[in-house]
């Protein structure tokens, strides 16, 4: 698996600080996880990766896709990006 090779597409949902970013494969780990603080997802790495990007303040990981709320002070053109590439890189170690 490489970065090149998933396909992520990001969904709207209810939540205006939520998107669901849907990926075209299941996610490694142990079943349906959420996380509120990066405490609490220090021993998941992806979860841990998403953390890592300003803004991030919970995550649902469910099958194949990882529903992202963010803070309120920023709005997601400042986030996509850079929470895809925190997918992708996460996924890639863990091939």
């Amino acid at each position: 698996m490489t970065d090149s090779d998933i396909q992520i597409t990001v969904e709207g949902t209810p939540n205006p600080h939520a998107a669901k970013f849907v990926l075209d494969r299941d996610i490694p780990g142990k079943g349906s996880r959420s996380y509120f603080d990066p405490e609490s997802a220090a021993e998941d790495p992806l979860a841990a990766r998403l953390f890592e990007v300003d803004g991030v303040r919970a995550l649902l990981i469910v099958e194949n896709f990882i529903t992202v709320t963010k803070t309120a002070t920023l709005d997601w053109p400042e986030l996509l990006d850079e929470i895809e590439a925190a997918i992708l890189r996460a996924l890639d170690t863990l091939r």
